[in-house]
C-alpha cells in the first residue's frame, strides 16, 4: 500500500516533538509538510523546534510553515512550566540549519492540500487557529480532506483547567470553528492521552541510544519525567499512532461543541453522552454540535511499541 498522506500542524513543546519523530520516521505515512502555531511557547520557538526535531530525524525535506502568532481572541497562554523555557525541555542540542518555508500556513496548508492526487489525513496536534483560519478562507479544501484527527478535548475532565484540555482551551473559538466543519473527526483527547506511556527503563534506554532521534526523545523525556514523575506520556503523538493503526482505538460517536463563553466552563469540549439523546425534546439537543468520534479506549501496549519501535529504527 501507498503511504498515507498526512499534515501535522503542531506547537512544538516535547509531545509534539515525539508525534513529529513517528510521522517523520514510519514507512506507512507520507509527511507531506507542517504548520506551527502558538501554542506550548511562543511561534518563534515553535518553528526552532519543528526544525531541530526534523533534522533530528534527518528529514530536512519536509517543509515547515509559519502560522498564526496568536489565538483567534484570546491572549496566548503558554505552557513553558511543562515543556521548558525553549518548549523542549532546555535540551543542549544543535540549532537547526534548515529554514521554513515563506507562505503563510494557510496557503501553504490550502495548497498541499488541493494539489494532492489523494485525499489528506490533517492531524492538528495544537491549538487550532491555523486549522480555523484555513477551514475559513478556504472552506473548498474540505472537499479532500480524508479526515482530522485532532489531538485536543476531553469527554471528561480537563488538564488546563477543570474542565478544559490544553489546545481547545488556548483557542476556543478556533476549535469551535473546526469541530462544527462538514469535515470527518477524530477526537483523540485525555480520555486516551494519558494511557498510552513509557517507562523509566525505556526512557533511559532512548538517552543512551545511538539513534539521534531517540537520543532526543530520551533527553526531553527525561525533562517531562522531572516534572510530572514516571510513566511519561507520548502524548500527541498517539494521534499519529491512530492514523497508522486506527484499530489500536474505540471510537463512538457523538454530537460534540465547544465552550467559547467566559467563565469556569471555557474552552470544555462538551460531548452529548446520554444513551437517550436522539429522543428528548428538540430544545434539550446540545446548540451547535456536530457528530465527532470520539476516541474512548486505546490499546496503550500497541501505539507505545508502535513509537518506541519507530523512533528507534
Amino acid at each position: 500500500m501507498r503511504p498515507k498522506p498526512v499534515i501535522l500542524d503542531v506547537d512544538t513543546g516535547i509531545d509534539d516533538a515525539f508525534a513529529l519523530m513517528l510521522a517523520a520516521k514510519h514507512p506507512a505515512l507520507n509527511l507531506l509538510g507542517v504548520s506551527c502555531v502558538d501554542g506550548n511557547c511562543p511561534l518563534d520557538q515553535v518553528v526552532r523546534n519543528t526544525l531541530l526535531v526534523l533534522e533530528t530525524a534527518d528529514r530536512s525535506d519536509v517543509p515547515v510553515a509559519l502560522g498564526a502568532a496568536r489565538p483567534l481572541v484570546a491572549e496566548p497562554n503558554y505552557a513553558l512550566a511543562v515543556h521548558g523555557d525553549d518548549g523542549l525541555g532546555n535540551v543542549q542540542w544543535t540549532e537547526p540549519k534548515s529554514k521554513p518555508v515563506k507562505p503563510f500556513a494557510v496557503e501553504f496548508l490550502r495548497d498541499l492540500i488541493l494539489g494532492h492526487p489523494e485525499k489528506v489525513t490533517l492531524i492538528p496536534v495544537a491549538p487550532l487557529t491555523n486549522i480555523a483560519l484555513l477551514l475559513t478562507e478556504y472552506p473548498e479544501v474540505k472537499e479532500n480532506i480524508e479526515q482530522l484527527i485532532i489531538m485536543g478535548g476531553s469527554a471528561g475532565l480537563g488538564n488546563a483547567t477543570a474542565l478544559a484540555e490544553f489546545n481547545i482551551w488556548h483557542d476556543p473559538e478556533a476549535a469551535q470553528i473546526v469541530f462544527s466543519a462538514d469535515v470527518p473527526t477524530i477526537m483523540y483527547g485525555l480520555d486516551v492521552f494519558y494511557d498510552v506511556h513509557i517507562g523509566e527503563r525505556e526512557l533511559i534506554e532512548l538517552q543512551n541510544s545511538k539513534n539521534t532521534t531517540a537520543k532526543l526523545a530520551g533527553e526531553i523525556g527525561k525533562y517531562i519525567a522531572g516534572i510530572l514523575g514516571y510513566p511519561i506520556t507520548i502524548g500527541d503523538a498517539g494521534a499519529v499512532c491512530a492514523a497508522i493503526d486506527p484499530d489500536g482505538l474505540v471510537l463512538e460517536t457523538y454530537p460534540t461543541t465547544v465552550v467559547t463563553d467566559k467563565g469556569p466552563a471555557r474552552g470544555m469540549t462538551v460531548v452529548d453522552r446520554r444513551p437517550y439523546r436522539d429522543t428528548v425534546e428538540n430544545e434539550r439537543a446540545l446548540p451547535d454540535a456536530r457528530d465527532v468520534s470520539v476516541a474512548l479506549k486505546v490499546d496503550s501496549h500497541r501505539y507505545a511499541k508502535l513509537w518506541l519501535e519507530t523512533i528507534t529504527s
